[in-house]
């Protein structure tokens, strides 16, 4: 038998800093995603670091979270696709 998923909260709260995850949360009008490298877990709270910010998401408005591979490069500009 696997063991039981644990909750969004719960494996952020266990998760190792460092660690690329994906959060979905509740804001004013819908959800939204942060995805990034997990920073700081302050009380109450986790931060991911986006490409563009460092992102504080309260653990009350999580509903989503997990763990995800490490991102692909990115090429460098000026190349042309074939």
């Amino acid at each position: 038998m696997s063991s039981p998923i644990p909750q969004p909260q719960q494996f952020l709260s266990d998760a190792p800093l460092g660690t690329r995850v994906v959060v979905r949360y509740r804001i004013e009008g819908g959800l939204t995603d942060a995805l990034g490298e997990l920073v700081g877990k302050p009380d109450g709270g986790c931060t991911v670091r986006t490409r563009r910010a460092d992102v504080v998401i309260p653990l009350r408005l999580v509903v989503a979270a997990k763990e995800v591979p490490p991102a692909t490069p990115r090429r460098p500009p000026g190349r042309a696709l074939p």
